[in-house]
């Protein structure tokens, strides 16, 4: 794991010098992914220069350094992230004669490169990466992303120089001009991130998951696909897997066994991260079944939230017998954060889930650097909320004609949203859901729309960001993706993959990165070794939903481990207080931002935004995320857009 950054700019062939300050100022800018060593190459004549910043890992030697030029000479290569099956290309026929200098995977991939092209090396590639691979001979930069996005890359282009990194702040190092798109501002008011291939800013790009860029001599640039979460979900729903109950249980456990197996690979100290939750009592439970040493589990818990898990990680931990370390969060530890997201987040981001994951992130780099995590089990085993939500909704309304459904949901609407949620805590402790006017509201809301409707509505932070920010539309990426989806049998098979290509890489894999990467920690998601995803795309419903319960078949897998009554509760997510915090500890804070004079930089309209931010002020309506993303926008924008 690590940071990677570089410069391609004919203007500068000859200038070595000035090549090698500026990566050297693109490495220094994200040295935070990578304090445990630095280097710089450059390619005087071509006017490329390469960064990079280092995390050991594998191979802790000089002989593991980067950026690394191959044994014949001809391809470089500057890289983050981890492949888990290096030992096994190590021994492909076509690498037989090579004179290993070190037990690196970065080695690995380079020889791989000279020796089996790019093409084949990807297709054996297991991990997750993002690549840059320079070709000598030809003059040419291929930039790689890993098939699921779970590591970051831009791409930029001012004139004749184009530059990428793993992080904004690369970028900003080299004056990149910072000119904010104002479709991005919009996109990111509905979704809480600014999603691929955009970013905030107009001339820069985010690398799509399973893309290669390629820029030849002379700046001709092609993109193509190696690998797509798509076609792997159409491939899996035309081949079903036909297997007894038992027989699919014992197929997963065998994957995920050999998943979680080969994440274990390090020179360094390892943990995992514990909620007590399917997802990471499944990864914890087959670290200890994987018999290489003991397993150090982390949690975090929020008793002044309202919740605490960490009274069930810490259950499974004594169940698995995993050393396990717990930190209890006051409200002050998480809104200390608060302030540091601009930082952290370079590019607007407004998932309230980003403190706590950097809490525990923190946490865990106090006693390891890498730590395998439960991410991607709601995307491919089925396990959000909001599908059952969606799925059991359409199935009850959708013969009634739509007048009848708008009807209703005015009736919803009218009903004051303060009496229902005064009844709904008068109520027995579990009879009704958190936030039930919030809810209620939501149901109203969606009740007249069709299926691409209820799911667009269900993954919006904002219902209506035009309102907000109406110097632009959205991006565009609406239709794509439902054309993406079309022709999937089942409602529940396009949420799933709407979620696997646009809300995991964007917001689940960004928020995990950007937080484990602040404090130089190496995070891991065993269950989206590509593999797993292409069984679970595999899978009839049956073992996804059955009998209203989740992730069916992924809890028979963790059951063989951990008793089910340690994981048979409610779905909870990793979330903060923040409705109240707006109002509470919060509100001098974001009263600041909220400032009609500054806010926005004249991309959002502050009438709307203010008139969300008294009615939640009051009570009568929670608008929590909405204000989250304005909030966050604004943020960043003080610290970055002016910058």
């Amino acid at each position: 794991m690590c940071g990677i950054a570089g410069v391609l700019d004919r203007s500068l062939s000859g200038r070595d010098g000035d090549l090698t300050s500026m990566a050297s100022k693109m490495g220094d800018a994200i040295a935070h992914r990578g304090p445990d060593g630095s280097g710089v190459w450059i390619d005087s004549v071509a006017g490329l220069a390469f960064a990079h910043r280092r995390l050991s890992i594998i191979d802790l030697s000089p002989a593991g350094a980067q950026p690394m030029v191959s044994a014949d000479g001809r391809w470089v290569i500057c890289y983050n992230g981890e492949i888990y099956n290096a030992e096994d290309i190590r021994r492909e026929p076509l690498l037989a004669d090579v004179s290993w200098r070190g037990h690196s995977d970065t080695e690995v991939i380079v020889e791989s490169v000279a020796r089996r092209g790019i093409d084949r090396t990807l297709e054996d590639l297991n991990g997750m990466f993002a690549i840059a691979v320079w070709d000598k001979k030809e003059k040419t930069l291929h930039l790689i992303r890993d098939r699921l996005g779970i590591k970051p890359l831009s791409l930029s282009r001012d004139g004749g120089r184009i530059a990428f990194g793993s992080e904004l702040k690369a970028l900003h190092a080299i004056g990149v001009p910072r000119d904010i798109d104002p479709a991005s501002v919009t996109s990111f008011l509905r979704f809480g991130y600014v999603p691929t291939p955009f970013s905030i800013y107009r001339n820069v790009e985010k690398i799509a998951p399973g893309e290669i860029v390629t820029i030849a001599a002379g700046g001709k640039t092609a993109r193509r696909f190696y690998w797509s979460a798509t076609d792997a979900a159409r491939r899996g729903i035309l081949s079903p897997l036909d297997a007894s109950d038992d027989e699919a249980t014992a197929q997963l456990s065998e994957l995920l066994l050999d998943a979680v197996s080969r994440q274990m690979l390090s020179d360094v100290p390892l943990g995992a991260f514990l909620s007590g939750g399917i997802d990471s009592s499944t990864v914890a439970a087959l670290m200890v079944r994987a018999n290489r040493g003991p397993v150090r589990t982390f949690s975090i818990g929020f008793p002044e939230f309202g919740f605490d898990e960490s009274k069930h990680a810490a259950a499974v931990a004594r169940h698995l017998g995993t050393h396990h370390t717990e930190m209890i969060v006051s409200g002050a530890d998480a809104l200390a954060v608060v302030p540091q997201l601009s930082e952290m987040y370079d590019e607007p981001f407004a998932d309230s889930s980003q403190i706590p994951t950097h809490l525990v992130s923190k946490l865990t780099r106090e006693h390891v650097t890498v730590a395998l995590s439960g991410d991607g089990g709601d995307e491919l085993f089925a396990g959000y909320n909001r599908y059952r939500l969606a799925e059991g909704l359409w199935q009850r309304t959708s013969m009634l004609p739509k007048a009848v459904r708008q009807g209703i949901g005015s009736l919803l609407n009218g009903i004051p949203m303060g009496l229902v949620d005064g009844i709904a805590g008068r109520l027995p402790s579990g009879f009704a859901p958190p936030q039930t006017a919030d809810k209620l509201r939501k149901l109203a809301d969606i009740l007249a729309l069709d299926q691409n409707g209820i799911y667009l509505r269900l993954v919006s932070q904002c219902e209506d960001p035009a309102l907000l920010a109406p110097t632009a539309p959205e991006h565009d990426l609406w239709s794509q993706a439902l054309r993406d989806v079309e022709g999937l049998p089942t409602f529940l098979d396009r949420m799933q993959l709407l979620d696997t290509v646009t809300y995991l890489p964007d917001d689940i894999l960004q928020k995990v990165d950007r937080a484990s990467m602040s404090v130089a920690l190496e995070a891991r998601p065993p269950l989206l070794d590509h593999r797993v995803l292409e069984f679970a795309w595999r899978l009839p419903k049956k073992f996804k939903i059955r009998n209203g319960e989740s992730k069916w078949l992924l809890r028979r897998v963790a059951e063989q481990y951990v008793p089910r009554s340690l994981l048979d509760r409610p779905k909870a997510g990793f979330g903060i207080p923040l409705a109240d915090w707006l109002r509470g500890p919060l509100r001098d804070w974001s009263e600041d931002l909220l400032d009609r004079s500054r806010l926005g930089g004249g991309l959002i309209d502050p009438q709307p935004v203010h008139r969300l931010w008294n009615e939640h002020l009051s009570g009568r309506r929670n608008w929590a995320y909405a204000l989250w993303t304005v909030l966050m926008f604004e943020s960043w924008r003080r610290r970055w857009a002016s910058a």
